[in-house]
């Protein structure tokens, strides 16, 4: 499990999340220690429209670094390497498309499958670890 924060006050953020994991059984690890289970990449969401072709897209779009599109109930995902987020960015822009949602995401490198009763307990983990203020994001490994 990846947690991401910001917080104006460290102390009281690093000892909330430690007493979350404390309280669920786990540890708490240093920055970066989970880095490898995890691949960083830069998302793009848009509207498909009529005049956008998803092949001529994704033509268009692998200089700029694109590894994935996805065509999903008339919303287009591109997806590409954390590194490549401003050059994506710069080339849907030159292309006059109207990006909805971009954002940097964590996807898991190696998932794990847990049965019900496990993920009744990790569920009420993650929503108390999702209510805390500080907390920006949870990235898991489960599948």
């Amino acid at each position: 499990m990846f947690v991401e924060c910001a917080t104006d006050n460290t102390t009281r953020t690093v000892a909330n999340v430690k007493s979350y994991f404390n309280k669920a059984g786990g540890s708490f690890v240093p920055t970066g220690s989970l880095e490898f289970m995890f691949n960083r990449k830069a998302v793009f969401e848009f509207d498909k429209t009529d005049e956008l072709d998803i092949e001529e897209l994704e033509l268009e779009l692998i200089d700029a670094g694109l590894e994935k599109i996805e065509l999903d109930e008339g919303t287009i995902t591109v997806t590409a390497d954390y590194h490549d987020y401003g050059s994506l960015s710069d080339a849907l822009e030159k292309m006059g498309i109207d990006v909805k949602n971009s954002s940097l995401q964590r996807f898991p490198t190696s998932p794990v499958e847990f049965d019900d009763e496990q993920m009744v307990e990790i569920e009420k983990f993650l929503d108390k670890l999702e209510d805390d203020e500080d907390v920006l994001e949870v990235y898991t490994n489960m599948a």
